[in-house]
């Protein structure tokens, strides 16, 4: 069908067709329909599609918590629950995706004191819910974190004593990599860096992203770009490089 075509059977102009297909403007159930029927497919591939397309349509599941996350967590929640290997480079803290919930919530007292107790609670709960959704998919996460995080109390000494833990079981998953640089390691390309994480998905429609944070709290710079998301690969697999082996780390962890 021409685009005109197109149009007519749809009942609008031609160059709403043309924003149609340049995926410009969406489309409600009765317009997906429409065009289906004008194309000729049949009442199973029709009810398939619109399946697909009230599925599509639903809420996240994170949508309870939309009020409590940061902007930039919005847009990448989609992302994140399509991944299938998350990378991360983390200064200062425990990586976020291997917090335990009192640990996340100690973060958000001092850095969050614009929030509610109510909504840090909120954000805490999240983040444990996050991560046993990427466990329940078998996401891999390979995390290269500074020693300092061992070192900076969060919280009281049970926080600490409790994420030490935690640490340690999350590093005999077999979808974990943990990676631990001493503070007496070598200089490296990730040294001074802010908080870095890499998702990885294998979906061909969901470019992978970049996330890095810094600035003000609750700000992050987010990039899709082939050229930006692929050198921070490059810095990340040099870091690693130089990092102990994540043997090492189950070492320093028990120590």
């Amino acid at each position: 069908m021409t685009r005109g075509e197109a149009a007519e059977a749809l009942g609008a102009h031609a160059a709403t067709v043309r924003r149609i297909e340049l995926a410009e403007t969406s489309l409600d159930e009765g317009q997906v329909h429409t065009l289906l029927r004008a194309y000729g497919a049949g009442h199973a591939e029709i009810e398939e599609v619109l399946g697909q397309l009230a599925r599509a349509n639903l809420p996240g599941w994170w949508h309870p918590w939309r009020s409590v996350m940061d902007p930039w967590q919005l847009d990448l929640m989609s992302v994140e629950s399509a991944t299938s290997i998350v990378r991360v480079w983390e200064p200062a803290l425990i990586p976020a995706l291997l917090r335990t919930q009192a640990y996340a919530r100690a973060i958000d007292d001092v850095r969050r004191p614009d929030l509610s107790q109510e909504a840090r609670d909120q954000r805490a709960f999240l983040l444990m819910e996050r991560q046993r959704r990427l466990r329940e998919r078998n996401t891999r996460l390979w995390a290269l974190m500074s020693a300092a995080a061992l070192n900076t109390e969060v919280g009281d000494a049970k926080v600490m004593n409790d994420q030490r833990l935690a640490l340690r079981a999350a590093v005999e998953r077999m979808n974990v990599t943990l990676q631990i640089h001493p503070l007496d390691g070598p200089l490296h390309v990730m040294t001074g860096m802010p908080t870095v994480t890499l998702y990885r998905v294998d979906v061909p429609e969901i470019p992978d992203h970049v996330v890095r944070e810094g600035g003000l709290p609750g700000t992050a710079e987010v990039s899709c770009t082939l050229d930006t998301v692929t050198a921070y690969h490059i810095l990340l697999d040099h870091a690693c490089l130089i990092a102990p082996h994540p043997d090492k780390s189950k070492e320093a962890l028990l120590s």
